[in-house]
């Protein structure tokens, strides 16, 4: 299938590939505000809805965003609402500069999210710590902050209105404690963030998409994660809208692989941590072992998967997430001897 930086999902969806370090690693979303069916295919009612954008990418995703609507002829002042599912900057790196071009939105948030929103200079030191200067400019661009006069926060079970729509929030801790998920029940659809997992389109096969957890840093907690990812199933979704990546249909039997992942890697950190709690003793072992382990099984659930990927090809899809994984398994690990 060919590339496409926007596609049509259906149900009044539009997904926005973000363009942050290759094609179809980040999504985010537009979404009407119309709720019947039968408009989802009138192009007019469409144009003249209420619309929201759902995850924003990075500050350099905002001009795609706002091509998109003026490709689609939808005025700035229609959209209503800007709704990151927490703050990490792959999903709302981009909230200051869209909230800037968008006059009329209100940006809805975490309420542990929201003063990152409104002063994002840790997030900004943060990520430049990592990254270095240079590399943080050209993959996040900027940060900019919100005016907390146009800022709400979502706690559990609150809902809002999007044209017809009706969106409920749901706190959905485990991969970040400022994490919600939004149900959509005119698509019967979840937008899950990161609660749901990862899974890239290079790697369904005939038996399907590939699911695997994200365990990033620096706030992972197993349990908390379990139990978010079980109340989303308990939503019965037909279909979930992945940040990573685009949608993906029948979730059920990917929840269950979700969690049994999930366990895998907590069974796999346990167990490389008590094995490297004799023999590492150099900053970094840890993270290492952990790096080799998870890299091991990677490989073998992607060969049952139907998958053989080269070395680079591996480390060209799914490197940069074994790596990240590797790293919030290891401060979680940390965590508990503290």
């Amino acid at each position: 299938m060919t590339f496409q930086t926007y596609r049509d999902i259906g149900f009044g969806l539009t997904r926005i590939d973000t363009g942050m370090v290759r094609d179809e690693l980040a999504a985010c979303y537009l979404m009407s505000g119309v709720a019947d069916a039968e408009a989802w295919h009138r192009e007019e009612a469409l144009r003249e809805a209420d619309h929201a954008i759902i995850e924003t990418g990075t500050h350099n995703t905002v001009p795609a965003i706002l091509r998109l609507l003026d490709q689609r002829g939808i005025d700035r002042s229609q959209v209503r609402y800007v709704i990151p599912t927490h703050v990490h900057l792959d999903h709302a790196g981009g909230v200051g500069g869209l909230m800037q071009a968008l006059p009329e939105a209100t940006l809805l948030v975490h309420p542990r999210g929201a003063r990152h929103m409104i002063d994002p200079s840790r997030l900004k030191a943060g990520a430049t710590e990592v990254y270095g200067e240079a590399a943080f400019a050209e993959i996040y661009g900027d940060v900019l902050p919100v005016d907390e006069r146009r800022v709400r926060t979502m706690n559990d079970g609150e809902q809002v209105r999007v044209g017809d729509r009706q969106l409920v929030f749901y706190d959905t801790p485990g991969h970040a404690r400022h994490h919600f998920c939004v149900h959509d029940p005119a698509s019967a659809g979840i937008f899950t963030g990161d609660t749901f997992g990862l899974s890239y389109p290079q790697l369904t096969t005939a038996k399907g998409p590939f699911i695997l957890p994200t365990t990033t840093p620096v706030q992972f907690d197993p349990p908390a994660l379990k139990s978010s990812i079980e109340r989303l199933l308990s939503l019965s979704p037909e279909r979930v809208y992945l940040t990573h990546y685009d949608r993906v249909d029948n979730p059920m039997p990917l929840g269950e692989a979700l969690l049994r992942r999930l366990a895998d890697f907590v069974e796999l950190a346990n167990t490389v941590d008590a094995r490297c709690d004799a023999s590492c003793s150099e900053p970094g072992e840890l993270e290492a072992a952990l790096q080799s382990a998870m890299t091991h099984y990677v490989d073998q659930e992607l060969e049952d998967h139907g998958l053989s990927l080269s070395e680079d090809r591996r480390q060209a899809l799914l490197g940069m997430d074994i790596r990240l994984n590797c790293q919030g398994l290891a401060v979680w690990l940390q965590s508990r001897r503290s």
